[in-house]
């Protein structure tokens, strides 16, 4: 469905992140005749934008409300397997706007983990080239607000904003897919057919993968759709050394820690290879590029202690690649977070490997420290603690020079923490503590 499309039908709204109250700012100024009458609100918000004029009804009334509507409009947050959905036409701002675009130069980036640094890299690289570009998505501007942009679109999606995704992105990156958000998408399996949909969807003409996935390379695609591929001769591709490279190019100085990193550049260089935007040199264009927040950030550096800020880190693989990037140092993992059946045996085994130190925190911490005891780490070195503060003092303590004190949870911050944002912040301000 089209965003103007929705000019004269009865729209009912599910949550007011910024996305949908984008959509209703663009709806009062875009569709005359489009009504938001029902707004489905679990927690206070003041939203005006959204809930002037409208019936503000909590989840238990949805079902009774929304039967009204001719659409739901859902923040990328709200599942579209809860029960009261069931049934409804459903579908998110990112959409509205693709269906809209005809995912006309865009370029679409989902992974599991990753997604949200190649699509900061993909965009950068093609400003670099001085082609007009915005970014937009799960990070950036909301979808909505390009409307009226005819700049070559960067949007990073995630599993939520693909799993009711009607039009694809002309351009679909697709990085990795590990498990991930159980709880919304109700199994592994659901998850990552919802991921990988993006490769299926009308209006994908060109699929950039990683070739080092296998469950990427396998997934059902478009049947005409040109493939381009990374992570493997002969395209880009990450040497022993670490340096990106292909054919007889390549770049060294990285901007960003970690092998997975190098490997998400290669990802971006394909991506503006797939729409035909040529870099005369990719290493300078690269050198100003600064990561995001969040992702192994170093915020602090004492006596030879390295402090890495890794909260955005929300499942046990982006902690494994946060270990695996610093190789030769002393790891000492601050983990744990809210519960969302995350498994850490293949965690535990990293843990074991490097003879790493474990201070686990609640609520997951407890099967955190059982997989890494199981996976040989001696048990005086994985360890229970009550809060990150508490986390911060032990890791102090055994800190030495060569040491990297490590927040990579391996789980979301909500048992704790508003978000991983306001979590690394409190681990930057307590590792600055004298």
């Amino acid at each position: 469905m089209r965003f103007s499309a929705l000019d004269g039908l009865t729209i009912g709204v599910w949550g007011a992140g910024l996305e949908t109250r984008s959509f209703a700012r663009h709806v009062a100024e875009r569709l005359p005749r489009a009504r938001v009458a029902v707004v489905v609100l679990e927690e206070p918000a003041d939203a005006p934008e959204l809930t002037d004029g409208a019936l503000v009804v909590d989840a238990a009334g949805a079902p009774d409300a929304l039967r009204s509507c001719d659409v739901v409009v859902r923040s990328p947050g709200v599942s579209i397997y809860r029960p009261e959905l069931r049934g409804l036409r459903t579908t998110t701002p990112t959409a509205l706007w693709m269906a809209e675009r005809e995912g006309r130069d865009v370029i679409g980036v989902t992974a599991t983990k990753g997604k949200s640094t190649t699509s900061k890299l993909i965009a950068h690289l093609v400003a670099a080239a001085g082609v007009p570009v915005e970014l937009g998505g799960n990070i950036g501007a909301p979808a909505l607000d390009l409307l009226d942009s005819e700049a070559l679109a960067v949007i990073e999606l995630s599993s939520y904003q693909i799993a009711d995704l009607a039009t694809g992105p002309e351009t679909a990156v697709v990085s990795n897919v590990y498990a991930e958000h159980v709880n919304w998408h109700g199994s592994v399996e659901a998850y990552r057919a919802d991921k990988l949909r993006l490769l299926t969807l009308p209006g994908v003409r060109r699929c950039v993968l990683n070739a080092t996935a296998p469950l990427v390379m396998a997934a059902p695609r478009v049947a005409d759709a040109d493939v381009l591929t990374f992570g493997a001769e002969p395209g880009w591709h990450v040497r022993e050394d670490g340096a990106v490279a292909r054919g007889h190019q390549a770049i060294a100085a990285l901007p960003l820690i970690g092998r997975h990193n190098a490997l998400n550049v290669c990802g971006a260089l394909t991506a503006l290879e797939a729409v035909g935007v040529s870099l005369e040199d990719p290493a300078a264009a690269l050198a100003d590029f600064v990561g995001l927040d969040h992702r192994l950030q170093i915020v602090h550096e004492a006596g030879g202690v390295r402090w890495v800020d890794d909260s955005i880190s929300t499942e046990p693989e982006a902690a494994k690649f946060a270990i695996e990037s610093f190789p030769d140092a002393d790891i000492v993992l601050i983990g744990g977070g809210f519960d969302r059946a995350q498994d850490y045996a293949a965690l535990g085994v990293t843990l074991a490997a490097r003879g790493a130190r474990v201070l686990a925190l609640p609520d997951t911490g407890a099967r955190l420290v059982d997989a890494a005891w199981a996976a040989g780490v001696p048990h005086d070195r994985a360890t229970l603690v009550s809060d990150l503060e508490a986390a911060v003092a032990a890791a102090r303590a055994v800190a030495r020079p060569g040491t990297v004190v490590l927040l990579s949870p391996a789980a979301p911050s909500f048992n704790t923490h508003k978000n991983f944002a306001v979590r690394g912040d409190h681990f930057a301000e307590l590792a600055r503590a004298s």
